[in-house]
């Protein structure tokens, strides 16, 4: 993770939050002075809280983009589009 300035994390929405192992993940690493762009998938549900709790698995010094949900059939260049408009 040294080498990154900024890290895209995505997962699936489940009941409002994010699946244990992004949390696994997040712990695993020290993301201090790095950005995390985060983004879920979901079909009916917003990204809710589950960006906002992730925050707290990773020290003060990680700064954090809104996150963005993407629902089901979204294109891959509406995702390219937003990849790009937030690097």
């Amino acid at each position: 993770m040294q080498e990154y300035e900024r890290v895209v994390i995505g997962y699936p929405i489940w009941h409002g939050q994010a699946p244990r192992i992004i949390s696994t993940f997040l712990e695993s690493y020290d993301f201090s002075g790095k950005t995390i762009i985060p983004f879920c998938t979901s079909h009916s549900s917003g990204i809710g809280s589950s960006a906002e709790n992730l925050h707290g698995l990773c020290s003060e010094q990680t700064n954090w983009t809104e996150g963005r949900r993407f629902e089901a059939g979204t294109s891959l260049e509406t995702m390219k589009e937003w990849l790009e408009s937030v690097q």
